[in-house]
């Protein structure tokens, strides 16, 4: 396939930034889009011109390191990850727009990379559970029901790309925190911090650049791990409970 890229380019956070045009030939229908990012590289370098640079790490689809906007679609056409999104899925001639994630809280520093330590700085705040430092504890300790199971499962599949809040037209990041509060909310080792967790992670996200929720459905929509939108629901059920409790 021959295909006309346009791509963003950014020499810096405080460059001007702009749409560069391509042309690559050879590109193949079993290449990864990460792949065909490589192979423009590639010429880019034998001509002596700065290649495009762009977030990557495991290429499996789980690191949640990969993401960029393609058409205007975070990830792209396909519901997965940008790695795992295949050239199958465009057609000889097709031109294709490249950009970073746009959002306020992921601010570009080069090229097609973005910071995303905003959403570290959330997780920080109260993703976790506190216990004591030691051998694992063993696995039939302490019984999980299979429904909050389930629950804890479906949420814990949030690799953190920050395609929800790519996709928001708000820049929020309420799926993303729902995904790892809703997650720890249902297991029995997260329910000590429970109220704490929520209160501090909500307040954390509020205090980045993150816009807010207006229930648009467009995180799910581009989640390549199908974290589903009542996620938000249960996490503002989870905060009003803690609010209460604290008064």
């Amino acid at each position: 396939m021959k295909l006309h890229l346009r791509i963003w380019r950014q020499a810096g956070p405080d460059a001007q930034g702009h749409m560069a045009r391509y042309e690559l030939d050879g590109v193949t229908p079993d290449m990864s889009f990460l792949d065909m990012l490589d192979t423009l590289n590639e010429q880019l370098i034998a001509e002596g011109c700065e290649p495009v640079a762009f977030d990557h790490d495991c290429r499996e689809g789980i690191c949640g390191a990969c993401g960029v906007v393609i058409n205007g679609e975070a990830h792209g056409p396909e519901r997965t990850t940008t790695c795992q999104l295949h050239m199958r899925h465009f057609s000889d001639g097709d031109t294709i727009d490249v950009e970073p994630w746009r959002a306020a809280a992921f601010p570009v520093v080069k090229d097609l990379v973005v910071d995303r330590s905003a959403m570290d700085r959330v997780i920080g705040s109260g993703g976790y559970v506190s216990v004591p430092t030691g051998s694992a504890p063993e696995a039939h300790a302490t019984p999980v029901p299979k429904p909050d199971a389930d629950e804890a499962f479906t949420h814990a599949e949030c690799i953190g790309c920050g395609a929800c809040v790519a996709a928001c037209p708000n820049g929020a990041a309420m799926l993303f925190t729902a995904a790892k509060v809703v997650h720890l909310a249902a297991l029995p080792q997260g329910r000590v911090e429970r109220e704490s967790r929520v209160l501090d992670m909500v307040g954390t996200m509020d205090e980045e650049s993150f816009g807010g929720c207006t229930v648009t459905g467009e995180c799910a929509t581009a989640c390549p791990k199908g974290i589903p939108l009542t996620s938000i629901a249960a996490m503002n059920r989870e905060y009003v409970r803690a609010v209460r409790k604290r008064r």
